[in-house]
């Protein structure tokens, strides 16, 4: 969970001014879907989830 945390923190809380908690809500959507779909995992040997359900 720290590792989640600082990468939303770094990537997402620290790069932008919101204007209101809508567009907070909707650049964090975004992001959590690219965070569980497409980014590499440790924890999956490095393979992003969708390679991981490939192999697994």
């Amino acid at each position: 969970m720290e590792r989640f945390n600082r990468s939303y923190r770094n990537e997402v809380l620290d790069c932008y001014l919101f204007n209101d908690l809508n567009e907070v809500t909707q650049l964090t959507e975004e992001w959590i879907k690219v965070y569980n779909n497409e980014r590499p995992h440790d924890s999956l040997n490095d393979m992003t989830p969708a390679e991981y359900r490939q192999v697994a």
